[in-house]
Order: C-alpha cells, then structure tokens, then sequence
C-alpha cells in the first residue's frame, strides 16, 4: 500500500474530502501537523497509531528531515500510513520533499489533495478571488521565504489583481512595504 500524502483542508473539520476520509478510515499511522484540525483524527480506527510532527512559526517539534524519516520508518512497518497535512500539501506544505525521500526509498504513494487556505478563506467569507468585473487574475505567495535563501523568490511587481499572502503575518511589516513599491495605495486590501 502507498504512504497517503492528505490535505486536511484549511481547518474546518467538515472541508476534508470524502478520499481522504476513506483513507483515513483504514489508517494504522497518521502523522499529522499542527494545522490539522483534531476532529479529522477522528476518521482514523481507534487503534491507528497516531504521531504529532508539528511545526510552526518558530516551533518546530521535528524537523523536516526527521519527519521524511520517520515517514518512511512508519511506512516499512505498517501497510497503511497516513501523512496529514494542513491545507492542500503542495501549496507551501513541503510536501514534495517529503514525496522525493519516499521516491528515494521506492516507497508509493497517493496525494490526496485538501483545500487551501488560500481559495477556502476567502470563499468562505464570500469573497470572490476573482470578479468579472474587477479582478479576472490572482497570485499566492508566501509571507515568509526561507531566511537562509541568498535571494527572494516572491516577485511583488508581478502579482496579479488579487494578490493573497499566506504566512505572512510575522513579516507583514515588510510583505507591505514591498507591496507598497507597486500597487496604488488605494488598492483595497
């Protein structure tokens, strides 16, 4: 059986999908972050063994490199492993590294993929990321590079009508100030 790779949604319990459910429901592992809501644990069999490998901003529990390890630990031991991941796994959820250490190890896996934050806030909210009328584009970045890169990646003069930042808080200061270089002031945000 492959290792699943789940998008748990952006944090309402009732936004997983009915895949990942069904994956989850015949689990004997779940590692899972701390951005998964604990409510779809629950879709796990009583007995399924789970581990947290949270991070965030700051806190890191494991790192990325003990997490793909044990990923691939847990998947030479048991036949179904789950890997729970806030929001949508490839929308700045790393998990594509973890995929390459399982493809190291020919280990399979399935990607079952989860609502982002990036489109499920917003819409939840009832704001259209595009309009017709107003915005028929938009661009996600990240608020927070990697702070051992040499140089940027976000290229804020080339965003689109809704521009969307996830993690940005801990820099909104400078995220605004490079925003500010481009957009009229009188943007709506």
């Amino acid at each position: 059986m492959p290792v699943y790779l789940i998008g748990a949604g952006p944090g309402d319990p009732d936004l997983i999908t009915l895949k990942a459910v069904k994956a989850l429901n015949k689990a004997d592992v779940v590692l899972y972050d701390y951005l998964a809501n604990d409510e779809i644990l629950k879709h796990a069999p009583e007995d399924a063994k789970r581990i947290y490998v949270g991070k965030k901003a700051g806190e890191h529990y494991k790192t990325q490199d003990e997490i793909n390890q044990l990923i691939i630990e847990e998947a030479k031991e048991h036949e179904n492993v789950i890997r729970l991941k806030g929001g949508d796994p490839f929308v700045f959820g790393r998990g594509g590294e973890e995929l390459l250490a399982l493809a190291k190890e020919n280990i399979d896996f399935e990607v079952i993929p989860g609502v982002t934050s990036a489109i499920g806030a917003p819409t939840s909210m009832a704001f259209p990321i595009t309009h017709r009328a107003v915005a028929t584009s938009f661009t996600v970045v990240t608020g927070h590079e990697d702070p051992t890169k040499k140089d940027k990646q976000v290229k804020w003069d080339y965003t689109a009508d809704t521009l969307i930042i996830l993690m940005g808080i801990g820099n909104i200061k400078e995220n605004t100030e490079e925003i500010m270089k481009y957009r009229d002031p009188k943007t709506p945000a």
